[in-house]
């Protein structure tokens, strides 16, 4: 299976990227695992509803730009459906099933994501209803992801 997490933002944070090192390395027998980083639109605090609409569009269009036409999108929102370990588990076993074997993830920037993101998304996700920077956000998927590998090999893993 080749899985691409498509996010925004440069993940500066040290500590972040050796936890998702950490991770992608442990994934490697399971699958390809690629970290897109598309810039973020740079905002200032304070925005308009219009503002934030185009913010969050220029960096949809980054994101899209990304994604080819036959991978199966799975964006992360939080107005997603939540799911358990369990469940991204099985979803991702019967994507493989399935031959969908190109799938991406997508991580919006602190706006979220477009409505063209939305559009394109096969799955709308969330891990629950309290809101991650999106830069963690990357290191929980990564570790998400792996612990569904570990469970649907029926492999040991902590709970």
């Amino acid at each position: 299976m080749n899985i691409s997490i498509v996010s925004v933002g440069k993940l500066k944070e040290k500590y972040l990227k050796q936890g998702i090192d950490e991770y992608l390395k442990r994934l490697g027998p399971y699958a390809k695992i690629d970290i897109i980083e598309v810039p973020d639109e740079k905002a200032p605090e304070t925005l308009s509803d219009q503002e934030i609409i185009m913010v969050k569009n220029a960096e949809g269009e980054r994101i899209l730009a990304k994604i080819g036409q036959d991978v199966h999108v799975i964006a992360m929102a939080i107005e997603g459906k939540a799911i358990s370990s369990e469940d991204l588990a099985e979803n991702l076993d019967k994507l493989a099933t399935y031959g969908k074997s190109k799938v991406a993830f997508v991580i919006g920037g602190s706006l979220g994501l477009s409505e063209a993101v939305m559009k394109r998304a096969n799955e709308k996700i969330s891990f629950g209803k309290i809101t991650y920077p999106h830069q963690l956000m990357k290191l929980v998927l990564v570790e998400q992801i792996y612990r569904a590998f570990r469970i649907n090999r029926n492999e040991p893993y902590h709970k």
